[in-house]
């Protein structure tokens, strides 16, 4: 399977990346990055972001995005549309904080979730998407300091590794980007 967004042409683009020092941000990170983007990461530890911003420039990283206020779903649907892609995310892949699926499961939602749930019509199988129980992860607006990167998919294992030797286990590929099939969404949710 081919990584997230390692596929996407972001050359000549720039990305924002909040919280971008750790876990699933650096991960997203990285992911936009090598689709040629350029990435501006922030992050509370300075010595933590510098570390994480070598890994990705030396790994061919250019492209990055924080996830925010539109969760996973959002900010993917946003980074495909307009690069004509679609993203096949793997559910299963996409790690999780302890505790965080019982608490949906329980009804415990963000009060932005019915808003960000509409993001449905950028989902090519809505109604698979809409009945996995991490669809409500996906759409959570509280995934602060998370990163969708690109990195090319030659580099994608090397800068992987060097993102866990610095500590972030959580690092890894969350799917990957294909063709864009006429007529349908820019993003696909499997597993």
């Amino acid at each position: 399977m081919t990584p997230v967004l390692q596929q996407f042409d972001l050359s000549g683009r720039t990305a924002l990346i909040t919280g971008s020092s750790a876990g699933i941000g650096l991960a997203l990170a990285q992911g936009l990055a090598g689709a040629g983007a350029a990435v501006l990461l922030n992050a509370r530890n300075d010595a933590k972001l510098q570390a994480a911003a070598r890994a990705l420039r030396q790994h061919g990283a250019t492209a990055c995005t924080d996830l925010t206020g539109f969760g996973l779903v959002g900010h993917t649907v946003e980074m495909a549309r307009p690069s004509g892609v679609q993203v096949v995310l793997d559910a299963r892949a996409l790690p999780l904080l302890d505790g965080a699926l019982e608490c949906v499961q329980q009804g415990l939602l963000s009060s932005l979730h019915a808003a960000n749930a509409r993001q449905q019509h950028g989902v090519q199988n809505a109604a698979e998407a809409l009945a996995h129980p991490r669809w409500p992860l996906l759409v959570d607006p509280q995934t602060a300091g998370g990163l969708l990167a690109s990195v090319p998919p030659e580099q994608a294992r090397a800068c992987l590794a060097a993102l866990h030797a610095q500590g972030y286990a959580h690092a890894g590929v969350v799917g990957h980007v294909q063709a864009l099939p006429a007529g349908e969404a820019p993003l696909v949710l499997r597993g």
